[in-house]
């Protein structure tokens, strides 16, 4: 079993339904009152389930694939009661959204070592916070865990994965605000490589003004890691605020855009009733979602289960 047991453990699912609290009060509120006094799933309540999931921020895109999908139903049914709604946009919302392939053991490591992880986002959406709770979660599994210090454009990332270095006892590998990105994650990966670590965590610039420059950025970061590691990285982790709603998938547009993206993170869960977002990036980009964050402990971090996250979202 997991570290996080894939919400297996009572704690983490009750943390989960807690984080998902507001989301879900949002969503169900709107819905039975869109629905209310409806016997039957007709045009009125399709209308009105379309305007509920867009101002929930699934996104339009995607609400429009659920509202189709329900059509086919109801047409293929012939009636469809509105006792059913619920059910069916469980399993269509389920189906809709991607698993990351980690396993029952995420944080143990199968393949070359060091495993190499580059994470990407803009400022403040919990990026830093990401990392150290990622370097704690595969200490705990038991993996020597090295982090970079390649976001060199603001003195404070680096003194904030320093805290989390401290706090967490993995050690990091910095060269101060200025520094040349590539040159940290160079130093790095070879430091980690020669010291037989098993993970590395490398930050990165969360700058989104310049999308040429950023794409040319990361493009050289990876090349320097290649040098001592021809398959590095491994993963590029995309770390996205929940509570931001449409400006995360926007992030993501510009993300995927600009690197190859393999998972996301979702952060700040917690406080926002716009988890519904989660659905539309998932969707949408086709990048799995791999851990959401649900609080700013070192434990507060969750391994994403589709159909855990759809039982929380939809919880009576």
């Amino acid at each position: 079993m997991a570290l996080f047991g894939l919400f297996g453990s009572k704690q983490k699912k009750e943390q989960l339904d807690a984080g998902l609290d507001r989301s879900r009060s949002s969503l169900f509120g709107k819905l039975t009152r869109a629905i209310a006094g409806k016997n039957t799933v007709d045009d009125e309540v399709l209308d009105a389930l379309e305007e509920t999931l867009v101002s929930s921020d699934v996104g339009v895109d995607t609400t429009l694939k659920i509202v189709k999908r329900v059509q086919e139903r109801v047409k293929k049914d012939g009636y469809l009661g509105t006792s059913e709604l619920n059910g069916l946009l469980r399993a269509e919302i389920a189906s809709l959204m991607r698993d990351a392939d980690g396993g029952s053991e995420p944080f143990r490591i199968t393949g070359p070592k060091p495993h190499v992880i580059i994470v990407v986002g803009v400022n403040g959406v919990g990026k830093t916070t990401t990392i150290g709770k990622l370097a704690h979660a595969y200490k705990q599994a038991g993996n020597t865990v090295l982090l970079g210090a390649a976001d060199t454009f603001r003195a404070a990332a680096v003194d904030q994965l320093k805290i989390w270095s401290e706090r967490t006892g993995v050690p990091l590998v910095q060269q101060g605000m200025g520094a040349d990105p590539a040159a940290v994650a160079y130093d790095t990966v070879e430091s980690a490589k020669s010291k037989g670590i098993d993970v590395v965590i490398v930050d990165t610039a969360g700058r989104l003004h310049n999308k040429v420059n950023l794409m040319n950025e990361l493009t050289k970061v990876k090349q320097v890691m290649r040098k001592v590691i021809p398959e590095a990285p491994h993963e590029v982790l995309l770390v996205l605020d929940a509570s931001t709603g449409q400006n995360a998938i926007e992030q993501a547009r510009e993300f995927t855009k600009a690197t190859q993206v393999t998972a996301l993170a979702l952060t700040k869960l917690d406080g926002t009733a716009k988890g519904g977002v989660a659905i539309g990036i998932s969707d949408q980009f086709q990048v799995p979602i791999k851990y959401l964050g649900v609080g700013e402990g070192m434990e507060d971090l969750q391994v994403f289960n589709k159909e855990a996250f759809v039982e929380a979202l939809f919880k009576t």
